[in-house]
């Protein structure tokens, strides 16, 4: 039988995707409906519709929005899993077990540790990649290992790429350092032999760029959810100044949202 994950591994075989980041059920909704391939959640945008900072979500909120999400959409789903919410393998590989349980196909585990504000040293991440990666594979799931490197201040490339290479070793199928988008780069990270995934910058290099680059996933991290709430935020201002919507607010169109929330 042809699986979920099956269908996820399927899609990192050739070409590029782009895999959006819904951040609740509604959103899930509309973007499958849209025709996405696949989905992936986002740590921050899911955190901000509890009115919460990024990596401030508990492992059972994460779980029980997994769960949501992947009954509300028919497409695979990656997890944005932040550090796996544990501090030893046995707990890694039990959140791992847990998304599988919620529906997941894919997950990512990252090397920043926010009780340090640091990365982790390699050897640590390293293990810690290995025991996802360990528990991802006897699931199916697909496993992203993440530098977060760029992200967080630390330019150096050298090191992303050292570490990049010992996540692959390890036993990660897709490989990940957000912020990188030169063709240089991504090309580097590319010819380590694994599926690449590119965060999506406002701004920057389009999908079609990025694919040329090496990109082999395209994901948007939680840009939408930001869009989304700053569309808000500015039709909430106009409304208060004006006591009206602005002519060009963006309403969702209301064939998309039949044809998204018929199942609801």
């Amino acid at each position: 039988m042809h699986t979920v994950t099956d269908r996820f591994r399927d899609l990192h075989q050739a070409g590029c995707f782009v895999m959006p980041n819904p951040f609740d059920v509604g959103s899930a909704r509309l973007l499958d409906a849209l025709g996405f391939p696949a989905l992936a959640t986002t740590s921050a945008g899911f955190a901000a519709t509890l009115g919460r900072d990024d990596m401030q979500v508990t492992r059972d909120e994460l779980v029980a929005h997994v769960a949501a999400l992947t009954r509300a959409s028919s497409v695979p789903l990656n997890v944005d899993a932040e550090r796996c919410f544990a501090e030893t393998a046995d707990g890694i590989a039990a959140t791992v077990h847990l998304l599988a349980d919620a529906g997941a196909a894919g997950l990512s585990i990252e090397d920043w540790n926010p009780e340090t504000d640091s990365i982790d040293a390699v050897d640590v991440a390293t293990e810690r990649v290995r025991a996802a990666a360990t528990a991802a594979a006897e699931r199916g799931l697909v496993l992203t290992a993440r530098c977060e490197n760029h992200l967080r201040g630390v330019d150096d490339f050298a090191d992303t790429l050292t570490r990049l290479r010992g996540y692959l070793a390890a036993g990660a199928e897709v490989l990940y350092a957000p912020l990188l988008v030169s063709a240089e780069q991504v090309a580097a990270v590319a010819a380590l032999g694994a599926p690449v995934n590119v965060l999506l910058l406002p701004g920057g290099p389009d999908v079609a760029t990025l694919a040329e680059r090496g990109a082999r996933r395209i994901s948007v991290g939680s840009s939408l959810a930001n869009i989304a709430q700053g569309a808000m935020v500015a039709s909430a201002e106009h409304l208060l100044a004006y006591g009206t919507f602005a002519a060009d607010a963006p309403f969702i169109a209301g064939a998309l949202k039949k044809q998204a929330f018929t199942s609801a």
